[in-house]
């Protein structure tokens, strides 16, 4: 795949497939790309922590949201949640602005565990006092988001947006729709 393809690919996934484990390792290939990307400053100010233990897996999927626009659903199902968590929080002893480094980390890392057949969601409803609580997090991390991993089992379609409506939603069937301003809609000319 190309990385237009890549990205393309690259979806908000709230439901996987259960039975394929996503491995430490690859976790930590991940994160280990991560750590190539841009920082502000240079001051490198992200840590990482990468949870593939079920009973670890099940306290981080107790502490999140799953789909602010989908009112009447909870989140995945038992048999559909993620087999991976990668926890990105910023060291407070290092700096507390953590400027616009999460946002390329964590899209690298998307991309790349698209790129090795998984997907994910890049999760920040999340209730920090009780991750924090569950895993025992240093207080000077602060967490910022959570990125769940696992191998997608759910459709998503991209469509335009039309008459400004910009919220996700599924059909009848579960197939998740995203609608996206066309090109043109974004293209300012001067």
């Amino acid at each position: 795949m190309n990385l237009r393809d890549i990205v393309i690919k690259n979806r908000s996934y709230r439901r996987f497939d259960e039975n394929v484990k996503v491995e430490y390792n690859l976790l930590k290939e991940l994160v280990d790309t991560a750590r190539y990307t841009p920082s502000a400053r240079n001051i490198q100010p992200l840590k990482y922590a990468i949870i593939t233990n079920n009973d670890k897996c099940n306290k981080v999927f107790d502490t999140l949201a799953w789909a602010g626009y989908l009112k009447e659903w909870k989140g995945p199902e038992e048999g559909e949640r993620p087999t991976g968590y990668i926890i990105m929080m910023g060291d407070t002893k290092i700096t507390k602005n953590f400027s616009v480094d999460p946002g390329i980390a964590a899209q690298t890392i998307m991309l790349g565990a698209v790129e090795k057949g998984f997907g994910g969601c890049i999760v920040m409803a999340v209730d920090k006092i009780k991750l924090r609580d569950e895993l025992n997090i240093p207080e000077h991390l602060d967490i910022i988001q959570v990125l769940a991993i696992g191998k997608p089992k759910e459709a998503i379609i991209i469509e335009d947006i039309i008459n400004n409506d910009y919220k996700y939603h599924r059909d009848a069937n579960g197939t998740h729709f995203v609608p996206k301003r066309r090109t043109n809609d974004i293209i300012i000319k001067l």
